[in-house]
C-alpha cells in the first residue's frame, strides 16, 4: 500500500541569483513561500514540477516539498526545506543581512 499524498508545493532556485522560489498558482515564481500553491494531488504535483523544469533558463533544481498548511500559509515540514526559506548560510547576504 502506498503513503497517502500529503500537501506539497514546488520549489527551485532561481538560475541567476541563486534564492530560493516557490512556484505559484498562475505560473509565476515568487521569493516567498506564502506565495506557493499547495498541491493536494499527486499527478498535479508532476504536472507542476514539470511545468518548472520547462523553464530552464528561469530555476534550476525543481522538486516537491512537504508542507503543512496553517492559517499564515504553507509551513515547510522538514528541517532542511525551513533552513532553506532563511536564504544563505555564509554572514551577511541576503535575507540573513535583513533580518
Amino acid at each position: 500500500m502506498s503513503k497517502p499524498f500529503t500537501p506539497k508545493v514546488v520549489t527551485a532556485n532561481a538560475l541567476l541569483e541563486g534564492d530560493v522560489i516557490y512556484l505559484t498558482e498562475d505560473d509565476q515564481w515568487s521569493r516567498s513561500l506564502k506565495d506557493a500553491e499547495v498541491i493536494d494531488d499527486e499527478a498535479h504535483g508532476d504536472l507542476r514540477v514539470l511545468f518548472g523544469q520547462s523553464q530552464p533558463n528561469e530555476v534550476v533544481g525543481v522538486y516537491l516539498i512537504d508542507v503543512n498548511v496553517t492559517d499564515n500559509g504553507p509551513e515547510p515540514k522538514h528541517f532542511r526545506e525551513e533552513f532553506r526559506t532563511k536564504g544563505p548560510s555564509n554572514y551577511a547576504h541576503g535575507k540573513q543581512e535583513l533580518a
